[in-house]
C-alpha cells in the first residue's frame, strides 16, 4: 500500500508548481495531463481546456500528485503539510531553501528533539511543507 498527497490548489498554475517542485526535489514529472486530453473535454468550457487535470512528480518510489481543478472547485490547502525526509542535513538545507523561495518560512531549519534538522514553510503556491532528516542511529 502507498499513501500519496494529491493537491488541488494550483488554480491554473499546476505546470509552474510542478516545475518548481521538480527543481527542488528532483525526480521526474511523469504526467501533466490537460483537461483537453481527457474524456471530460467535451463537458469543460473551452477556455478551461489548458488547466491540468492530473500531474505526477515521481521522486524515487514516492509520488506527489496534483491538479489545477476547476475554478469553482479550487480550494486553499489547509490542515496538512507535505513532509519530506531528506537523507542528510545538507539536503534538508538545499530542499528547504528551494521550496521556501517566494514563500514564507513558518519555522526556520533547526535542531529539534526528534531530528537534527527540521523546518516548516508555506511555498509560493500556498502548500505547507515540513522538511527534515532522521536522527542519526
Amino acid at each position: 500500500m502507498k499513501i500519496n498527497a494529491y493537491v488541488f490548489a494550483f488554480n491554473g498554475r499546476c505546470p509552474e508548481a510542478f516545475a518548481f517542485y521538480h527543481a527542488a526535489l528532483g525526480g521526474k514529472i511523469t504526467a501533466m495531463v490537460p483537461f483537453a486530453d481527457t474524456p471530460m473535454a467535451g463537458s469543460i468550457p473551452a477556455d478551461q481546456h489548458d488547466r491540468i487535470c492530473h500531474a505526477t512528480l515521481t521522486v524515487g518510489d514516492q509520488v506527489l500528485m496534483g491538479s489545477d481543478g476547476m475554478p469553482d472547485r479550487t480550494v486553499t490547502p489547509a490542515g496538512f503539510s507535505i513532509s519530506v525526509t531528506a537523507d542528510t542535513a545538507e539536503e534538508v538545507g538545499r530542499i528547504f531553501t528551494a521550496l521556501s523561495d517566494g514563500g514564507s518560512v513558518t519555522m526556520p531549519v533547526q535542531q529539534t528533539f526528534w531530528a537534527p534538522q527540521f523546518g516548516m514553510l508555506v511555498d509560493r503556491f500556498g502548500v505547507s511543507w515540513m522538511v527534515g532528516c532522521d536522527a542519526a542511529p
